[in-house]
């Protein structure tokens, strides 16, 4: 392995030739892959170059489009940037199902986002406190110039508050903040507005000798909250009226085992993570915060849970979920990355809080999908057959091949081993 100085300052070709040399010798495919992944649009290239540092080349994931989804009587096609199999087509199939059952009801429980000013004082609590309150009003004035292009959207700084966090770390405080950024996700703004916050902290509080660490926004948002929701009678659940008691029945107990079972919550909830971050993705948002921001929340009483719940009454099954979802539709990617606007397009130009509505159900369908098939078929079943072409493709089977296969694997379980046995049977 080699070290270099400068590599960022080195051309696009420069860094492929370099990268060829001392970590893919002998690899003659690398950079033809490298540059077969360029986009031949050279004024797109350099949009998608400049999106992160030390580029060579781009990562596509597949942009898929899951139909016939009903949300608050109204009809979408959700767009999903992902390469797991079976994801797209699960979230199809739980639409399908729910849309003649009055599809998906959201709400909008709440969109506060919060940010931090985390510093040191040396001084007494009761005298900290005591400029705080007094000089309170400072922190919005200094921040004018900062706000005001948000406060005419609608938005700004909700409150800020003193918090007294010394008896967990010595001399430690905060400043939590709480923001309104309308349909932007407002990293920036919120950041912008704290390193200010700590400026005019270090000014009204400079005799007692307070030091700023830190000013920076959290990504755990639980009052950025938004509930999707599906029922039915009992009955409506399947044909007849013993499996649809049946499936009531198993499928509230695989919700409530993973709302008490941690190993079994985590991947349950990853389940909702292949919806929520494939609408997330394709919608130019972080992703990673909003992993980091909903796995917080399941574990907000202590213990990992479910997302997900199920209630039976009164022959009614209620399938819901509450999630934190803190998204934007303009600025960052949004306003720049081509597909991220077609999709913003498929979905009608959505608000914030109506990506929020999207995303949640999107996730609340892809947990559908996949409880029903673990207590019904299981889950490898059509998982397997999703994944068929992925195998075929590893052993670079010719068109002809496929197709015997997939006729085969519509009677048969399409397991690794048995997909690599029929592509043997064939060739010989």
């Amino acid at each position: 392995m080699t070290k270099i100085s400068g590599f960022s300052k080195l051309t696009k070709a420069e860094k492929i030739d370099w990268v060829c040399k001392h970590y893919l010798q002998g690899q003659d495919e690398a950079k033809s892959v490298v540059e077969q992944y360029w986009n031949s649009n050279e004024k797109l290239q350099k949009l998608h170059d400049e999106f992160a540092e030390n580029t060579i080349s781009n990562y596509y994931l597949p942009f898929g489009l899951a139909p016939n989804f009903i949300i608050d009587d109204k009809v979408y096609c959700i767009p999903m940037a992902i390469e797991e199999s079976s994801v797209v087509a699960a979230a199809s199939k739980a639409a399908k199902f729910w849309g003649n059952k009055g599809g998906f009801k959201t709400q909008v429980i709440g969109t506060t986002k919060v940010g931090q000013v985390h510093f040191s004082c040396q001084s007494e609590y009761h005298q900290l406190k005591e400029v705080f309150e007094k000089h309170k009003s400072q922190f919005f004035e200094d921040a004018n110039e900062i706000t005001k292009n948000m406060e005419r959207r609608g938005g700004g700084i909700k409150n800020i508050e003193l918090v007294n966090k010394t008896d967990q770390l010595e001399h430690y405080y905060q400043l939590h903040c709480t923001f309104e950024t309308v349909d932007a996700m407002g990293a920036n703004f919120i950041n912008s507005c704290l390193e200010q916050f700590g400026k005019t902290l270090e000014k009204i509080a400079h005799d007692l000798n307070v030091e700023v660490i830190m000013c920076i926004l959290s990504n755990y948002v639980p009052e950025c909250l938004v509930r999707a929701e599906v029922s039915c009678p009992i009955q409506d659940l399947a044909a007849k009226a013993e499996d649809a008691k049946n499936f009531a029945r198993r499928f509230k107990q695989a919700v409530d085992i993973a709302n008490i079972e941690p190993y079994r919550a985590v991947t349950h909830n990853k389940g909702i993570m292949n919806g929520i971050d494939a609408v997330v993705l394709a919608t130019g948002n972080d992703f990673r915060a909003v992993e980091a921001g909903v796995h917080a929340y399941a574990a907000k009483d202590g213990q990992y849970k479910s997302l997900t719940h199920v209630d039976i009454e009164n022959n009614l099954f209620k399938f819901w979920i509450e999630v934190p979802i803190a998204v934007g539709t303009v600025g960052g990617l949004t306003s720049l990355h081509p597909l991220v606007k077609v999709a913003l397009s498929i979905l009608g130009n959505p608000s914030a809080e109506q990506l929020m509505r999207i995303i949640a159900v999107a996730g609340l369908a892809q947990n559908f999908g996949a409880v029903n098939s673990l207590v019904t078929d299981g889950i490898q079943k059509g998982h397997m057959k999703m994944h068929l072409l992925n195998i075929l493709n590893q052993f670079e089977a010719t068109n002809n091949e496929k197709a015997q296969a997939i006729e085969y694997f519509k009677t048969h379980s399409a397991t690794h081993n048995a997909v690599v046995d029929f592509i043997n049977r064939i060739r010989s």
